[in-house]
């Protein structure tokens, strides 16, 4: 089995640049200061089986970010939660479902409910269903689940009083948008290769991670490679990588990674 990573977006709900700022890390030339809401895609290859492209969350800049990436097929859409930096991108997979037909999408029902709601037309009971999103709703819970032959482990993690969910799949783990993360759910976390990490500013937050936090958090969790993600602009990339102990990075928009799955059978 082959498993690959690529980082779609790094960036915190409002993105970097941020409208009408002018910070340092907002006028930076260096690409890596530049970051689009926070999602990645996973690559999966099977032995005998063809590769699957397999999203977590749907950005309001998905349509940018799969033109970014050439994504010519999008074969599954999993969910972390229900805020709008996660879900408003799903009306651009309808040119996926043109060539396709219906994807997969895989939520907790409580997210579900909040993108039936904001994306009513594509699942209410009208007769003819053109031009709306096509997708085959799977809710999830605790409990792994199959996404074509990948399995994907459910991780809670507290986003301030809400409990969401992110995921391990094969050595890797994507843990977003959280500012805690409990014990029951760092024992489901050994054996990494690559690890996610929300790591939005320096200043605590109410609901995320903060760098030094996250630090924290890599620490105890022992991946071999962990990168932070969900940044705000309070987070300039070269000079915070700086600060990073060993096997810590920042991610970054564009950002492609081998997984190892041999670290996961040690």
């Amino acid at each position: 089995m082959s498993l690959s990573i690529r980082v779609l977006g790094s960036g915190t709900s409002s993105g970097v640049p941020t409208i009408g700022c002018s910070c340092d890390v907002c006028r930076s030339t260096d690409p890596r200061d530049t970051r689009l809401r926070p999602s990645i895609l996973i690559r999966h290859t099977a032995p005998g089986s063809a590769t699957r492209n397999i999203l977590i969350d749907t950005t309001p800049d998905f349509r940018a970010q799969m033109l970014a990436a050439r994504i010519p097929r999008l074969d599954a859409i999993i969910y972390t939660h229900s805020h709008a930096d996660h879900i408003l991108g799903l009306d651009d997979v309808r040119p996926f479902n043109y060539r396709q037909g219906t994807i997969p999408l895989y939520a907790a029902p409580a997210t579900f409910e909040t993108i039936r709601r904001v994306f009513s037309y594509a699942f209410d009971d009208r007769e003819f269903k053109t031009h709306v999103p096509q997708l085959d709703v799977n809710l999830i819970g605790d409990d792994p689940f199959d996404v074509f032959g990948l399995t994907f482990q459910p991780i809670p993690v507290m986003h301030g009083r809400e409990r969401i969910y992110g995921f391990r799949f094969g050595a890797a783990a994507y843990l977003t948008d959280h500012n805690a993360v409990p014990e029951s759910s760092i024992a489901k976390l050994s054996g990494l290769d690559v690890l996610f990490l929300d790591a939005l500013r320096h200043k605590e937050h109410p609901t995320h991670s903060t760098v030094a936090t996250s630090v924290a958090s890599a620490e105890r969790i022992q991946a071999r490679r962990t990168f932070f993600t969900h940044m705000s602009h309070d987070v300039p990339h070269a000079a915070t990588e700086e600060t990073l102990p060993h096997g810590v990075a920042l991610a970054y928009d564009g950002l492609e990674i081998e997984v190892n799955e041999a670290t996961a059978a040690a």
